[in-house]
């Protein structure tokens, strides 16, 4: 029997990209499959955009797609900022979280196709780096979360919140596993590394 499969949608900035990477190797983790289209998912997670008018209909069309194409279908991301719009377009969706809600993606996940009873983590390996989306050339590092600016164009913090920035062993540890899988696997091919936050410029004036 073939373990349950996630099709996963991941709209919007580089540190969306990086939480649709942290869901799906958790996801990979607990032994289930990515699909590569919303037919042969078990079900759908979208990771919307809430930043601006033309990103919000972009991840409210999706939801539909995915909606039409599936019909089990869990929203996180941005626009759960706006929850109510999903709500009124598509009431059917499974459930809606935010930015980094990881464990309750993957627990929503979980209550609505268990994962595979005997799937053995120790025998089916995950890349030490996780599940990247990016080229293999290069990966994102999440430095930090939010930003403490209340720019009236701006909506951000109200989305991700105030300025939480990572501590700096742990950003390093992280930055050395793409270049390290990357360098036994593909010795030639050196790794761009791109630490990616609101506000770079203010990391580590917030630590967490």
């Amino acid at each position: 029997m073939s373990n349950p499969k996630v099709g996963f949608v991941s709209l919007g900035c580089q540190k969306a990209l990086v939480d649709s990477e942290r869901i799906l190797t958790q996801l990979r983790v607990d032994g289930y499959e990515v699909s590569p289209s919303y037919e042969e998912a078990d079900i759908v997670v979208v990771n919307t955009c809430g930043f601006i008018d033309g990103a919000k209909q972009e991840s409210l069309d999706t939801i539909e797609e995915a909606m039409k194409a599936n019909g089990k279908v869990l929203v996180t991301g941005c626009l759960d900022a706006q929850a109510d719009l999903i709500k009124e377009a598509h009431p059917g969706v499974l459930g809606i979280t935010g930015p980094q809600a990881y464990e309750q993606v993957v627990s929503q996940v979980h209550d609505h196709v268990p994962p595979p009873g005997d799937h053995d983590p120790f025998i089916d390996l995950v890349p030490p780096q996780g599940i990247k989306l990016t080229p293999r050339h290069y990966a994102y590092l999440k430095i930090s979360e939010g930003c403490n600016h209340s720019c009236s164009f701006c909506i951000i913090p109200s989305m991700r919140g105030k300025l939480r920035s990572r501590p700096v062993d742990e950003v390093l540890e992280e930055a050395e596993r793409p270049a390290c899988a990357s360098y036994w696997l593909f010795p030639r091919i050196p790794v761009r590394t791109e630490w990616i936050s609101d506000t770079r410029p203010a990391f580590g004036r917030a630590a967490r």
